[in-house]
């Protein structure tokens, strides 16, 4: 496997596995408005060189990090190359450890093949902890090594165990900390080594997560997968704003549409003419850099340019952001609001449906002190 066949790197210092303890800090400042008006807070989910994140991974870095925060390069490209440079000494020992652990309790034959581990394809929701199924809970806190996207709110980092290990293998518009077949290797080395391993996505892992081809390369290798579902951001958020994606004599579907290529396109969107259908409801994720692109398809292929809409940004969380606009006016109202990933789009004449639609001037400035 990848962490098999590396080169030895310089040699880090390493605590027990099973004794260590390291501090995180979940505090992340980031300036939050409503549609209306702007406040301070603290944003809930991790961002890719966040020194939060360092600080939870801080036992990759123990010997090569500056208050807590590697030396990098300011390119993107060096930045995950000495990020991978810099945890590989300790993955590495990280394996050993917990093969001799395996030893110690007569999990691993004379020839050092271990008994498999389990891989966990955790889904954490939206990002309001209290939606973490009991079952997410229990799993997250028996974990060896988690690996954890961007999304995962820190209140569900929070949870992990004490002895367990953290390791970022987010991706966020131009820059991937791993690629896919390097978080597969791992998760692979990992198992292998008979770990307990959880993989933790946002929302749910087989909702354009790719959970299912992490899936199928582990079953492949013959390792065991078990999926714990989380709510998808549609569910989670629409029900937030009291959207129902589904209702009698208004919407008979509902459709997921993700506003991403394969390839990193510009409008992937080729769907819009089947999905033009004013008694459907559609939900975009990842969908803010395309949807203007989508908005005109839509409405050139017959979806009324009235269809009630809506914009969520880190919904379901404290800071959370709503732009409600008809279709024609969406995209402009969500530059003006600034709205920033993650953030979901409904179409549909369900949105109407919401408590919060219409909603006057004078409403919005009395719900807001309210």
């Amino acid at each position: 496997m990848a962490l098999h066949k590396i080169a030895s790197f310089p040699s880090l210092h390493y605590s027990a596995f099973t004794t260590t303890h390291y501090h995180r800090v979940f505090s992340i400042n980031c300036c939050t408005t409503s549609s209306s008006s702007s406040s301070s807070s603290s944003s809930p989910f991790t961002e890719k060189h966040s020194i939060e994140r360092f600080q939870r991974d801080q036992w990759l870095y123990t010997n090569t990090a500056t208050n807590n925060k590697p030396i990098v390069s300011s390119n993107l490209g060096s930045i995950r190359e000495d990020d991978i440079a810099l945890q590989l000494p300790e993955l590495k020992k990280l394996l050993q450890v917990l093969r001799e652990k395996r030893e110690s309790e007569g999990k691993c034959s004379s020839e050092g093949k271990c008994v498999l581990g389990n891989v966990f394809l955790v889904g954490t929701g939206p990002g309001d902890p209290e939606l973490l199924t009991l079952k997410a809970v229990r799993v997250i806190k028996g974990a060896d090594l988690l690996l954890y996207d961007r999304l995962v709110s820190n209140d569900v980092l929070d949870l992990v165990a004490p002895h367990a290990r953290l390791l970022y293998v987010g991706k966020t518009a131009g820059y991937h900390s791993r690629t896919q077949e390097e978080i597969h290797e791992l998760l692979l080395s990992f198992a292998e080594a008979g770990a307990t391993v959880v993989r933790l996505k946002g929302g749910d892992p087989l909702v354009f997560g790719r959970g299912g081809e992490e899936m199928d390369f582990l079953q492949q290798q013959g390792i065991q997968v078990k999926v714990i579902p989380g709510i998808t951001a549609a569910s989670g958020i629409a029900a937030e704003l009291g959207i129902p994606l589904t209702h009698r004599g208004i919407a008979n579907s509902v459709r997921f549409l993700t506003g991403h290529s394969r390839k990193g396109g510009t409008d992937p969107l080729f769907v819009a003419k089947n999905a033009a259908d004013p008694d459907s409801t559609l939900v975009v994720y990842m969908g803010l850099s395309t949807l203007p692109s989508l908005a005109q398809k839509l409405m050139c292929h017959g979806l009324s340019p009235e269809t009630p809409a809506a914009a969520i940004e880190r919904g379901t969380t404290p800071q959370q952001r709503t732009v409600f606009a008809k279709l024609k006016d969406l995209s402009e109202k969500i530059t003006s609001a600034g709205l920033v990933s993650p953030t979901l789009i409904i179409i549909g004449k369900v949105v109407e449906l919401s408590p919060f639609w219409p909603m006057s001037t004078k409403e919005e400035s009395c719900l807001m002190q309210a």
